[in-house]
């Protein structure tokens, strides 16, 4: 038996002709929507079917259909610093994670800002929705403070499912590292070890989400928060995920690039003369693999494609028993990764330290790539191919390293729409709180809290805004040292050697997306206002910076990939 519809008048939105404006009626109080937000970790841009991808992703593409696609939303390089903006609606350096936890550098330690976990200056929009009537749970990965008032239950959600750690093995309870060797999970506060239901990650958080959803004992809205740690390494998938995909990777990267931007062009995401950037030129190329790398290398790739496959399949399940309550069409659906695909490979982590590890305690051995006991990752040349068209992956502020794949569903929708301006992840907080009619608090105990610095997108959705945010508002970002300014269709970004010219670049984003061509001497002017902004960011956000921070990283400077030292430029 199906739940009564708790909406009396659904919110449907109508796509003008004319304007490509959303608009419906304003949400009562007493019908608020239940709000599911899907966050993955690491997944590509171009990897799922909506955004130009080879992999089948039937269930995510529906959801596109039924709501606002968004190509051009921004993230930061990595997880943590993403999730406390997505929490607190602010900058990273303003919420705690100035840095990821594992990777504050000295200089940087003690600076507000940089305390590795979500601090208390910041309030987290799932307190608001608490406090406002919302049931609120969690499934999955936090990475956003272990410690005891840190954990989910301290943030604003009545149940929880979490995993504190920035990843895990996902047949079971193995850590990253050796010094850790498992992860740190835990059930409504409480530490716990995994039991033998534990069998695949991605099952077992959405099979926990639906419990805590049914668990309600009244009718009021939830915010459910399934934060898979698919498909961050180590790649494993079950077989007959990893059987689908037989064969489908063996043409290797730049055949599987070029056919992904074909569709990326058929689908209007990008334009017919953007070409990819590669860049730089330190990988090794197919043809110079012999075929037993070829094999390996294939095999990578079809594990990382069933891992995507699955996170498909299991927000298929999500939808259908929602479906089956009642409850789909009075849910919002929003759904992003948070950072690029992940190039980095484990066993260079922890400077080359997880190498000894992962060699005495792993089967790596081709035919058990993917299976329980297996720990590696795809490596940057896959990840350059996730990213497509763009330049870089996780860890870097290039577009390859921020740009991420998302959308805003609600059932009742059915417009498919687009929106290609600029949203940033600081955004989400506001816009969801707009909809369930909750304003976030100026205090916490006689204590001031930052204020939220993302954008409601909800006045564009109804139609009132031409823009879903202000497109000459600066947004910056600095993460390991590494920094981007966007503005009105511009980017500044300042990298490391040699991922960047170890100076400040510019970019045209709307006509050179994938940053193939720098700008910088030709737009004195404008690199000097973005230089400006970048200055007033630093102040504004009380971010720690100087050139001499990226070169000091361990983490997403390793360019050793295969062979045994940075393989030189070579013909494809």
């Amino acid at each position: 038996m199906t739940k009564p519809k708790r909406l009396t008048t659904l919110p449907r939105l109508a796509l003008s002709v004319a304007t490509l404006a959303i608009a419906h009626p304003a949400l009562a109080q007493d019908a608020r929507p239940n709000i599911v937000l899907i966050v993955v970790d690491d997944m590509g841009y171009s990897d799922m079917g909506a955004f130009g991808g080879e992999i089948p992703t039937p269930n995510l593409d529906a959801l596109v259909g039924d709501g606002v696609q968004l190509t051009n939303f921004h993230v930061a390089p990595t997880c943590s610093p993403t999730r406390a903006m997505l929490m607190s609606g602010t900058d990273n350096h303003v919420a705690g994670l100035g840095s990821m936890a594992e990777e504050i550098l000295d200089e940087q330690r003690g600076h507000p800002g940089y305390e590795g976990y979500l601090n208390e200056r910041v309030v987290s929009f799932p307190e608001v929705l608490r406090d406002s009537g919302y049931h609120t749970y969690i499934s999955g990965k936090w990475h956003l403070g272990g410690k005891e008032g840190q954990r989910p239950n301290a943030r604003g959600f009545e149940r929880s499912f979490a995993m504190m750690n920035g990843g895990a093995h996902h047949f079971d309870q193995t850590g990253m590292i050796e010094a850790l060797p498992k992860a740190n999970y835990t059930v409504d506060d409480q530490p716990i070890e995994l039991g033998e239901d534990f069998t695949y990650s991605t099952d077992y958080f959405t099979a926990q989400l639906i419990e805590q959803i049914d668990s309600a004992a009244d009718d009021a809205p939830f915010f459910g928060y399934l934060a898979y740690t698919a498909p961050h390494w180590p790649l494993q998938a079950p077989d007959a995920s990893i059987a689908l995909f037989k064969g489908k990777y063996d043409a290797g990267y730049d055949a599987i690039r070029d056919a992904r931007l074909a569709r990326m062009r058929e689908l209007g995401l990008i334009g017919p003369d953007v070409q990819p950037n590669t860049a730089p030129d330190l990988w090794p190329h197919w043809n110079e693999f012999d075929a037993a790398q070829r094999a390996t290398e294939a095999r990578k790739m079809e594990v990382y494609a069933a891992m995507i496959h699955e996170v498909d399949q299991s927000v298929g399940r999500l939808v259908d028993h929602l479906k089956q309550k009642g409850e789909y069409d009075d849910t919002i659906f929003i759904f992003f990764s948070d950072n690029g695909a992940e190039g980095q490979l484990p066993e260079n982590i922890m400077g080359g330290l997880n190498r000894e590890w992962i060699d005495r305690a792993f089967d790596n051995s081709l035919e058990n790539l993917g299976r329980q006991g297996s720990y590696f990752g795809y490596g940057p040349s896959w990840a350059s191919v996730s990213q497509t068209p763009f330049r870089m992956v996780k860890g870097y502020t290039y577009e390859g390293g921020t740009r991420s794949p998302a959308f805003i569903s609600y059932p009742g929708w059915k417009n498919g729409a687009r929106l290609d301006q600029f949203v940033h992840v600081t955004d989400i907080a506001p816009t969801l709180l707009d909809l369930a009619g909750a304003t976030p608090p100026a205090q916490r105990d006689g204590i001031a809290l930052a204020p939220m610095t993302g954008h409601s997108l909800r006045p564009w959705l109804e139609g009132r805004a031409e823009t879903a945010r202000p497109q000459d508002e600066p947004v910056c970002t600095e993460l390991f040292g590494r920094v981007s300014v966007w503005k009105d269709g511009w980017k500044m970004v300042h990298s490391n050697k040699p991922w960047g010219t170890g100076d400040f670049e510019l970019f045209d984003i709307k006509a050179d997306p994938a940053e193939n061509r720098d700008l910088a001497a030709d737009q004195p002017e404008r690199l000097a206002g973005l230089k400006a902004d970048w200055q007033d960011c630093q102040e504004r956000f009380g971010i720690y910076w100087n050139e001499g921070l990226a070169p000091q990283m361990v983490y997403s400077n390793e360019a050793e990939y295969l062979f045994p030292r940075p393989h030189p430029a070579g013909a494809r």
